[in-house]
């Protein structure tokens, strides 16, 4: 089993420059990336930019004009998730018609660095398009499009995607499944087992996982997920792992019995993933945050870190964007900011820093 080590960061606030500098424990020169400290068994990756709330911003799209965001996101992350250009909204805008380019430029760019892609998503509630939300189809038209889009997109990138979120967030906080949810309202809840077997015979290699937020602790949510999963794996669909998103905030605690849920599903032979994490913050007047917001932010993300660190097949351990300057916590939370770990310029913050350093040493 995986441990992760303790690491210490040390922070220095410089009031009239409003800036902070992490001091990281001294690293190893072939350790100063976080590709390069991670484990060789564990993916560090990033959501890449761009589509969704990117495209209401006065800004072109960050990862086809950012050449400083593409070249940190060559240098720090050896796999990435399209942030929302593999959403239906996008990528199949009409009923006929796909936007198959910022997807392939992605997909084309991890080739190119030696990164993994990981596949978001094909079964979800929100971010469909109107065509899909608005029409009046029948059940069979419906099952007809879910599938026929499954094969399309999932088969255009065969042999590329190294694990898909298949079905996203399909059950609401009472662990019951989402009525808002197109599919499952429409065609019952045997769509999500349809799904996956769909996605597999569209690429048999690609690792297919189940995915949703507020799973970092034990309750009725997670509670539900682990009866699915066994039903799914006693029907031999092909369900290969279960993904946390780990979308957290300062408001609430640091997600400290993570480890124990992603254990409850490796102990049922599947991969575990933290897929989206990213650690919001309350920001003081002058939207700068404070040492001790920097330090405990810190904390929280390596937290999220060595509960995966802890599970023998937590093998994939993505945040959801590395600059403040593309984050979307601003968008859908205008009250906390600052989530990633690099400011708007690139600096890096004491998260990157302990993220980096906890690698390493569990790398040794």
């Amino acid at each position: 089993m995986r441990r992760a080590a303790r690491t210490v960061v040390a922070v220095l606030a410089t009031t009239a420059t409003l800036s902070f500098v992490a001091q990281p424990v001294q690293a190893h020169p072939q350790t100063k990336t976080l590709r390069s400290a991670a484990p060789r068994d564990l993916r560090i990756g990033t959501a890449v930019a761009g589509g969704g709330h990117h495209v209401e911003h006065s800004y072109p799209d960050p990862f086809t004009y950012d050449r400083p965001y593409r070249k940190v996101l060559a240098k720090e992350f050896n796999s990435v998730s399209p942030e929302n250009q593999m959403k239906w909204e996008f990528i199949h805008p009409e009923r006929n018609k796909y936007n198959f380019g910022p997807a392939d430029a992605i997909v084309k760019f991890a080739r190119q660095h030696g990164q993994a892609v990981r596949g978001h998503t094909l079964l979800w509630h929100s971010q469909n398009p109107a065509w899909l939300n608005e029409g009046t189809f029948t059940k069979a038209e419906l099952r007809s499009i879910l599938k026929s889009h499954i094969f399309t997109v999932v088969g255009r990138y065969r042999g590329q995607i190294q694990q898909w979120d298949v079905a996203n967030e399909i059950f609401n906080e009472n662990g019951e499944y989402r009525q808002e949810n197109i599919w499952i309202r429409e065609l019952g809840p045997g769509i999500v087992a349809d799904a996956f077997r769909w996605a597999h015979q569209a690429d048999p290699r690609a690792q297919l996982f189940l995915n949703d937020y507020g799973v970092e602790w034990p309750g009725v949510k997670v509670d539900a997920y682990e009866t699915l999963a066994k039903e799914l794996l006693a029907q031999r669909v092909p369900l290969h792992g279960f993904a946390s998103q780990a979308h957290l905030s300062m408001r609430y605690g640091a997600p400290d019995q993570l480890a124990g849920v992603l254990q409850r599903f490796d102990d049922l032979g599947l991969k575990t993933a933290i897929t989206e994490l990213d650690v919001r913050m309350d920001l003081p007047e002058g939207g700068v945050p404070t040492a001790e917001q920097l330090t405990t932010q810190a904390s929280y993300y390596k937290t999220a870190l060595d509960a995966c660190l802890a599970v023998d097949d937590c093998n994939s351990f993505t945040i959801w964007g590395f600059t403040d300057k593309y984050s979307w916590v601003p968008v859908f939370f205008p009250a906390e900011g600052a989530a990633t770990v690099m400011f708007e310029d690139f600096t890096k913050k004491p998260a990157y820093y302990t993220l980096r350093d906890t690698l390493a040493r569990a790398r040794r």
